[in-house]
């Protein structure tokens, strides 16, 4: 059941996010970190996921349903101002790619589209690649296919489509990840293979404030920054070597 988006006393209605892959580990950080900055939530998630979701009651709208379901999304993207899709390659059936396509389809022109994916996703070929991410793709990949598990092709062929739009995309790639403690917004650059991103670790849920962070931020858009936790070795390297403004 939808609800109406909310208003104070004084000012204007909230913003409203669509956070689509809301039950994973990831989706949850972003739930939590849009309802701390007052965004009106709508989150998508598997109906047997739904309970994973259970700490957010009343706080939420939430639709059950796959999200590669163009139906799901068609109800869960209207009206949102920005769209935050985990994009999962599960399964050998398109499930990425699917659900890219129905967040580029059914959201609002205009509205900030933001999605998550690993740093083998490259955006102008111009990656350096260290031997670790070149086997996980070339071993890895082929082994999770095969098993029917995993399809990384399809995370790939899910950002060409992003990547070839021309809505207010921002394609996230996160590193390494890890539990613990926020540790601040992560760092980012352009490629991965700049030194400022060698320590290859982010906490999850500073990926999730990332995405969050990114809906209000412009410099982001049409670009797929490469991240890492802001206080890794590399990223307090890099701090340490630039001159102060």
């Amino acid at each position: 059941m939808e609800i109406a988006r909310d208003k104070d006393a004084s000012g204007p209605a909230k913003q409203k996010i669509c956070i689509v892959g809301a039950s994973g580990k990831l989706g949850q950080y972003m739930v939590r970190h849009a309802l701390d900055r007052g965004y009106e939530v709508v989150g998508v998630c598997r109906e047997g996921s739904v309970s994973k979701l259970d700490a957010f009651k009343g706080r939420i709208t939430l639709i059950p349903g796959a999200t590669d379901d163009r139906d799901v999304i068609k109800r869960a993207v209207d009206g949102s101002d920005a769209v935050l899709t985990v994009l999962v390659p599960r399964g050998v059936h398109g499930y990425a790619a699917g659900t890219a396509q129905a967040v580029l389809d059914h959201a609002r022109p205009g509205a900030r589209l933001l999605f998550s994916c690993g740093w083998h996703i490259t955006l102008d070929g111009q990656d350096v690649y260290s031997w670790k991410i070149k086997a996980l793709v070339k071993v890895a990949g082929p082994l999770a296919r095969l098993a029917r598990f995993a399809d990384l092709d399809d995370q790939v062929e899910a950002c060409r489509r992003v990547f070839a739009s021309d809505t207010r995309w921002t394609v996230v790639r996160g590193s390494d990840l890890e539990e613990g403690d926020s540790q601040g917004l992560p760092v980012w650059s352009r490629h991965v293979g700049d030194p400022i991103l060698k320590s290859n670790l982010t906490r999850r849920i500073d990926f999730a404030l990332f995405m969050v962070e990114a809906v209000g931020n412009d410099e982001l858009v049409h670009r797929a920054p490469a991240i890492v936790g802001c206080r890794t070795p590399s990223a307090l390297a890099h701090a340490s070597a630039t001159p102060a403004p």
